[in-house]
């Protein structure tokens, strides 16, 4: 008996321990998202950030065979400068490289402004205005500071699954949290980053004197060119159907500000043969 009220014991005050901890970590780590206000949890701080994003760019970029002709790099340079400047980040170190890869259609914005577009999402893309969609999305991750929210939110996760299992010695209760973290914790907050990335891409781009409706197209091109379709529920994307919806209904709020903008020339990119390109 006395051997089980201790077990109990511990249990509670592990239990309670780890939710004075996460009081204590959610009160001083709130942060709120630009443009959305929406509230975050962020632990790591910014200057730190930008030193883990620096470098794992440049793991990146001495890993790839990049294409600094004028022809492929000179838009991908201009569109991601007027999002730049419209971004109004002074403490970011602007960097815009082009990874010579037609299989992979995709971009990506680490921390402190690094940016690299693949050449696969050019016949996507087709044009500066379809470019701007893409690197305003991308831009916009590092902006709300995605990378390191979800690198918080895994961290509480794991420090929850760790103090659960202290607490009950069951393996079945790990593996249920553990589940139940992934599937109704961390995977929605992915899908809700991944709409807030496209509803402030739009308004970047909106700033920076792209239209903003051609993002329907772009995401609609987008879903042509994804064979592996995911099922929404367990996707870290929205899937395409929503992500238009949403986009539809952000349009009222950022053509205003592309009215207001100092339009920028769109022109068709350079016609690169892509396996993504069907």
């Amino acid at each position: 008996m006395a051997a089980q009220a201790l077990r109990v014991s511990r249990r509670r005050i592990l239990a309670r321990a780890a939710a004075t901890l996460l009081f204590a970590v959610l009160g001083a780590a709130c942060t709120s998202a630009p443009y959305t206000q929406r509230r975050q949890l962020i632990l790591l701080d910014p200057a730190e950030e930008q030193n883990l994003g620096a470098t794992a760019f440049q793991q990146v970029v001495s890993k790839s065979k990049l294409d600094s002709s004028p022809r492929v790099l000179d838009p991908v340079k201009q569109v991601g400068e007027r999002i730049a400047r419209v971004a109004d980040k002074p403490d970011y170190r602007w960097q815009f490289v082009v990874i010579d890869d037609a299989a992979t259609p995709n971009a990506f914005c680490l921390p402190g402004g690094k940016v690299a577009v693949y050449t696969g999402i050019f016949p996507i893309a087709r044009s500066s205005a379809g470019l701007a969609v893409v690197m305003g999305h991308e831009i916009a991750h590092a902006l709300a500071r995605h990378g390191a929210e979800r690198a918080s939110q895994t961290a509480l996760a794991q420090m929850g699954g760790e103090v659960l299992g202290a607490a009950t010695g069951s393996d079945a209760i790990m593996e249920a949290y553990g589940l139940g973290a992934q599937v109704g914790l961390l995977l929605p907050w992915s899908r809700t980053q991944e709409s807030e990335a496209d509803h402030i891409g739009l308004i970047l781009m909106a700033k920076a004197g792209y239209d903003p409706r051609e993002a329907v197209a772009f995401w609609q091109r987008m879903e042509k060119a994804d064979r592996a379709a995911t099922n929404e529920f367990l996707s870290t994307h929205p899937g395409s159907e929503t992500r238009v919806q949403q986009i539809e209904e952000w349009l009222p709020e950022v053509i205003p500000l592309y009215e207001e903008a100092k339009r920028a020339p769109v022109a068709p990119l350079p016609q690169i043969a892509s396996a993504a390109k069907r």
